[in-house]
C-alpha cells in the first residue's frame, strides 16, 4: 500500500515533506490465525561471523572476556541471594551501535567485498516483530533507516516508556531479577568447574552454595550472526547466556537460561506454553540449540529445571486450544519486511520511520519530521539513529577506533 501525503502535510524549508500519512487506518493489516498459512518462508540456519564483549564499565571489546561456562544449579538454590548487590544498568534507548561496531569490524575481513543485507537488527527487535501475530497486549514502535538497500531497526522508547522500564515496582524488579540470579547460579568463569555446584561449594563469602557471583547487568557475551527470511539476509546480534562445554567458535553448544513459575496445573501449563514462544524465537533467531529452564516458587526458591531442545518446542504446543504455530510468525516476518522495503527504500538516506504495531490491528508507518528526528538523535553524534562515526564509515570516510563503543544493547 502506497503513502498518500494529506492536505495537512506541510514542507519543510527543504522542500522534505514534514509527515507522510498512510492510506488507510493500517499500513498492514493484522494476520488472520483462523486460516492455516498457506507458504512459509524459508529460514536458512544462523551463521555466527563474530562475538563481542561488554565489561564491567560497559566498554564494547573484541573478545570473550564476558563469556560463561554452564553449570548445573543447586537444588533450591535461592534466587532472592544478592539482590542488594546487584550492579544494574540503567535503562536506555535501544541503540544498534555495540551492533554496527561488530558489523563493521567483521567487513574488514571481507577484502572489500560488500554482501546484500536487508536487515541489520538487535535479536530483542526481531522476536517482537515475529510473534506479533499472538501478541495480545504490548504495543511496540521501532525506528527504521534505510542506506543503500539495508534496514537498521531501532526499538523506540519514549521517554514514559523509559521511565516506566526504570521506575518498576519492588515485586516487579525482584521478580526480573530472579532470572539474573539463576543465571549466576548455572554458570562460571572457566569451562572446568562443572561439577562445582553439585559439590555443594560456594562462592567466594557470599555464602550461598553454587553462587557464581553478583550479578552486574552491565557485562554481557554478544554473537553476530548472518541469517535469510525469505529472500532477506538478515544480521543479528544478541546476548548469550553461557555455552556448554569449551567454546567452540560457532552456536552449536549455545545455552539459554530462562526462570518461570513453577506448574501446578493445567492453568500454569497454558501460561508456560504461550512464554515458550518467545523463548524459541529468542533462541531460533541465534542458533542456540537448548533452553534450560529453572522452575522457581512464587517465592524465588528453584524447584527443577529442564532441557528443552529449540527445535523441538514447536512439537510440545502443535495441536493444542490456543497454540502458536511458527510458521505463521515466519510468514509475518517476510511479510513485513517486504511491506517496509517497497515503504522506505528510495527515499533520501537519512531518512527516518516510525512503525507502530498495535495488537490485532497490525502495522503503521510515519516519515518522521526534523523536530522527531532531533528527538531520536537525542543531542548525539548521529544521523539519524545510526552513529555519525558509522554513517561516514559507510559513506566512504575513514573508520573510526571500534574498540571504544560501548552503547546498550537489545
Amino acid at each position: 500500500m502506497g503513502l498518500k501525503r494529506s492536505a495537512e502535510d506541510d514542507l519543510l524549508p527543504t522542500g522534505k515533506v514534514a509527515k507522510a500519512k498512510i492510506e488507510g487506518d493500517c499500513a498492514l493489516a493484522f494476520p488472520s490465525l483462523s486460516h492455516p498459512v498457506s507458504h512459509s518462508p524459508a529460514f536458512q540456519r544462523p551463521s555466527q561471523l563474530i562475538t563481542f564483549s561488554y565489561s564491567p564499565s560497559r566498554v564494547l571489546q573484541f573478545d570473550d572476556s564476558a563469556l560463561r561456562y554452564f553449570v548445573n544449579p543447586p537444588h533450591g538454590a535461592d534466587l532472592n541471594h544478592g539482590y542488594k548487590r546487584w550492579t544494574r544498568r540503567p535503562e536506555e534507548r535501544g541503540r544498534i551501535d555495540g551492533l554496527l561496531s561488530a558489523w563493521s569490524r567483521f567487513k574488514t575481513n571481507l577484502n572489500g567485498q560488500n554482501p546484500e543485507i536487508g536487515v541489520i537488527s538487535w535479536r530483542g527487535v526481531i522476536t517482537k516483530i515475529l510473534t506479533a501475530p499472538y501478541e495480545e497486549r504490548d504495543a511496540w514502535e521501532l525506528n527504521v533507516m534505510c542506506v543503500d538497500g539495508t534496514m537498521y531497526f531501532e526499538e523506540h522508547l519514549s521517554d514514559a516508556r523509559l521511565k516506566e522500564k526504570s521506575d518498576l515496582e519492588p515485586r516487579q524488579l525482584l521478580q526480573s531479577y530472579y532470572g539474573y540470579s539463576f543465571e549466576s547460579y548455572c554458570t562460571s568463569s572457566t569451562p572446568n568447574e562443572r561439577n562445582q555446584h553439585a559439590s555443594g561449594s560456594s562462592s567466594g563469602t557470599s555464602g550461598a552454595v553454587g553462587w557464581g557471583g553478583d550479578v552486574d547487568t552491565n557485562v554481557q557475551w554478544c554473537s553476530v550472526v548472518k541469517t535469510k527470511l525469505g529472500d532477506t539476509r538478515i544480521v543479528i546480534g544478541g546476548e548469550v547466556d553461557c555455552v556448554r562445554g569449551r567454546y567452540t567458535g560457532n552456536t552449536d553448544n549455545f545455552v539459554e537460561l530462562k526462570t518461570s513459575l513453577s506448574i501446578r496445573g493445567a492453568q500454569d501449563e497454558a501460561r508456560f506454553e504461550k512464554k515458550l514462544l518467545k523463548f524459541y524465537f529468542q533462541s531460533f533467531l541465534l542458533g542456540v540449540p537448548e533452553i534450560f529452564v529453572g522452575f522457581r516458587k512464587p517465592s524465588g526458591y528453584l524447584t527443577t529445571t529442564q532441557v528443552f531442545q529449540t527445535v523441538q518446542i514447536p512439537r510440545l504446543v502443535r495441536g493444542k486450544p490456543g497454540a502458536w504455530d511458527p510458521n505463521v510468525c515466519l510468514a509475518w516476518g517476510d511479510q513485513f519486511i517486504t511491506f517496509l522495503t517497497n515503504t522506505v527504500r528510495g527515499g533520501s538516506k537519512g531518512n527516518v520511520w516510525r512503525i507502530k504495531f498495535t495488537p490485532k490491528i497490525g502495522v503503521s508507518v510515519i516519515l518522521l519530521d526534523d523536530v522527531d528526528v532531533r528527538d531520536v538523535e537525542g543531542g548525539e553524534r548521529r544521523v539519524g539513529f545510526l552513529p555519525r562515526w558509522y554513517w561516514e564509515e559507510i559513506n566512504g570516510a575513514v573508520a573510526y577506533d571500534l574498540e571504544v563503543k560501548s552503547p546498550s544493547k537489545e
